[in-house]
């Protein structure tokens, strides 16, 4: 938080924090994804909070559970890394998913906002509608 006060105090104010994982000495996954953090940080502060399941955890097979689980914590919103063929990204291709995968987790977005109190705004559904 200290160095998005430093950043706000230059003048810039479009500051979203993001959580994407801290590097722990567990090799399962790429970094540890702390969704604590996102209710803690919305009580602390306006700025808007986002969560970066993809680099959080590294690995495809978590991102979907794992967006799912930070909407449920309270995120702003999701960065999600997405590639037609992740087998031949040039980078992060274990991390991506595929348009197909992508769109299920649009689908699931809406039902887990709800229960969480939250919502998604509807030109995000509709740009994922099927």
């Amino acid at each position: 938080l200290m160095a998005a006060e430093y950043i706000a105090l230059t003048g810039n104010t479009n500051i979203i924090l993001c959580e994407r994982g801290v590097r722990s000495f567990d090799s399962a996954t790429r970094n540890v994804l702390d969704l604590a953090v996102v209710p803690l940080l919305r009580s602390l502060t306006h700025l808007p909070v986002i969560v970066d399941p993809s680099h959080g955890t590294g690995l495809a097979a978590l991102v979907t559970p794992m967006a799912l689980a930070g909407v449920t914590a309270g995120a702003d919103g999701l960065l999600v890394e997405v590639h037609p063929d992740p087998a031949t990204a040039a980078s992060d291709g274990q991390q991506s998913l595929t348009f197909e995968e992508f769109g299920v987790l649009m689908a699931g977005l809406q039902p887990v906002a709800e229960a969480a109190g939250r919502s998604v705004p509807t030109r995000v559904l509709a740009a994922y509608a099927s």
